[in-house]
Order: C-alpha cells, then structure tokens, then sequence
C-alpha cells in the first residue's frame, strides 16, 4: 500500500553532526517537522542554526547522520532535494542595477521556465508578495524590507513545497515584519511548509505550529509550540480574574480541594489570582469547585510561559565557544 504524501515528513533529521576543524557545530541532531506546518528554528548564535540549514538545502555535507526531505536523501539524491525547496539565507546578494521583473525573469529563466509561463509567474509572487507596483523598479532603489520580498518572490518562482528561510526579518521595521508573517501564514493556507530561523521570539510564538531549539549544536526541544508554552506538567497553574473581591477571598480559594496554592501577581488589583493545583486535579474540577463560592468570574485561563522564558529554560548563558 503506498503511503500517503501527507505523512511523510517534509523534513527528517537524524543524528546530524558536523564539526569545522575543532569546532564541532552539530552533535547528534535530530528533528522532523510535518508538511503544511509554519517550524521555528531557534537558538543563541552560533548554535548550529544556519549550519544545519545548509545541510537541508544541500549546500554543505554534513560529517555524519542523515536527512530527508519529503523522503529523498540530501546526499544521495540532492536533485529532487532541490526541485522541493527553496532557500532564502540571512544574507543575500542581489543584482542591485536589475528591475524587479529583470531579476525574477532571469532567475525564472534558470529554474527552467519557459518564456510563456514566467511572465505570469512573476505576476503571482510579485502579486503575493504585494511588490506588483514595484516590478519596474531597480533594486537599488529598494528599501530593506522590499528587497527581502523580492527575494522572497524569487524563492517561490518554482513553486517549491518546502521554503527555508533564514533570519527574513533581520533588519525590518515593525510593520514590514507584521506584513512578511502574513504573508508566511498564506504560504502555509497554500499548502507550503515553511521552516524559519529566527530570533524574534515573541512573533514566532504567535506565528508557528511547532518549534525546533537548539543550543551549543543540541537539541533542547523538538515538538508543538504549545508542549512547549504549557507550563502545567506536574501542577497546572491558572490565572482566576474576577469582577469584584473581598478580603476572604484569597483565603476561600485557598481552602478548595485540589488547589496547592494561590498567589496574587505583581501589581494586581485585588480581583485577579493565580491558582496552582495539587498533582492530579484537573481543570474542571477545579471550576466546579470555584463555582461553589458564587464569585463573579470574568476569565479563568491557563497560564502559559511566553517563549522567551522557555527560551532562556533551554539555552545556556554565554556565547557559544
């Protein structure tokens, strides 16, 4: 029975080491990220992040280990590696006295596109990528956030199913980076995998499925952006706000079956409380117990950590050696 293109994964990663005379980069890495999924793919620098970027790509052959893309060998079969994905790197070069349209026509042209397709190819990306308006305009008249479209644009002129980018918000305002993470989520309603390496945490929180940290060339983590968030393994921890309080009420919560303490947070108004359970307790058994005080709820909601702090949980302190 042939497996299904939906279960393979789009990327699989199994005990990647790599090491630069001395300096071993990658030790024992392992990982795999689901097709049609946004990945984060963070760590402190030097890591090891764009070092196993470019074992994926096939850009450089790793000293040991092994790694797939949608099931195809990076070393035995680079070719059809490299029909699947497209790759933008930190740092890229563009031909800065070409046009839009004259960059993405010639690298169209070597991806293979015959002339009758590339000019409505150039239309689509520069039309999802919101640089349609712009397509006569040299590249050298670009801002930094425009000219990271347009290599965005060029990533996509072979409709890849595998998008790698690393660091594509380096170096953008606010409201570029807002606008490239949407266009990263229609990548994914397209049906794309888009695997990102990036250090602003507080928006690949918001904008990834799952996440992949790595730390002095280990993996610390691998698996659901939410595994990762949820900070309720051996005592769930929830946030209780309420319309109004009295004095007992800190004592009223505490006295209720299941609960190992509440605390009220820094700068709190004296309506909002932080309850964790005992071990065993489950979340509906502490509302039902809640409800019995007759309180005036307006939110109860499990208290997650930001990726920041699961971030600085993972990695170590200091610059890697």
């Amino acid at each position: 029975m042939p497996v299904s293109k939906e279960t393979i994964p789009a990327i699989t990663v199994s005990g990647l080491s790599h090491s630069f005379r001395s300096h071993q980069a990658l030790n024992q890495v392992s990982f795999c990220v689901m097709p049609r999924t946004l990945h984060g793919f963070v760590g402190p620098n030097g890591a090891g992040k764009t070092t196993t970027l470019k074992v994926i790509c096939t850009l450089l052959r790793a000293s040991y280990g092994e790694v797939r893309v949608f099931g195809h060998s990076v070393q035995s079969d680079a070719i059809s590696v490299r029909r699947r994905i497209g790759y933008m790197p930190d740092h890229f070069s563009m031909y800065r006295q070409m046009t839009v349209f004259e960059y993405l026509d010639f690298f169209a042209a070597a991806y293979g596109l015959p002339q009758a397709q590339r000019d409505q190819v150039i239309h689509d990306v520069l039309t999802l990528t919101d640089m349609d308006g712009r397509r006569d305009d040299l590249i050298s008249g670009l801002s930094r956030g425009m000219q990271q479209r347009v290599s965005l644009a060029r990533v996509l002129l072979h409709d890849p199913d595998l998008l790698l980018l690393d660091e594509p918000a380096s170096g953008l305002d606010p409201r570029a980076r807002i606008e490239l993470m949407e266009i990263l989520r229609e990548l994914r309603r397209m049906g794309k995998t888009v695997f990102i390496s990036s250090h602003i945490l507080s928006e690949l929180a918001e904008l990834c499925d799952s996440v992949t940290i790595i730390d002095r060339g280990q993996i610390r983590f691998s698996g659901p952006m939410d595994a990762l968030l949820d900070n309720s393994q051996d005592h769930p921890t929830y946030t209780l706000k309420l319309a109004d309080a009295s004095d007992q009420t800190l004592a009223r919560l505490r006295a209720l079956a299941g609960v190992d303490e509440v605390t009220e947070p820094e700068a709190a108004t004296g309506r909002d409380f932080i309850i964790q359970l005992a071990s065993g307790t489950t979340a509906n058994e502490l509302l039902r117990e809640i409800l019995t005080l007759d309180l005036a709820i307006v939110a109860f909601s499990q208290q997650r950590r930001h990726l920041n702090q699961a971030f600085m949980d993972l990695t170590t302190r200091g610059v890697t050696p």
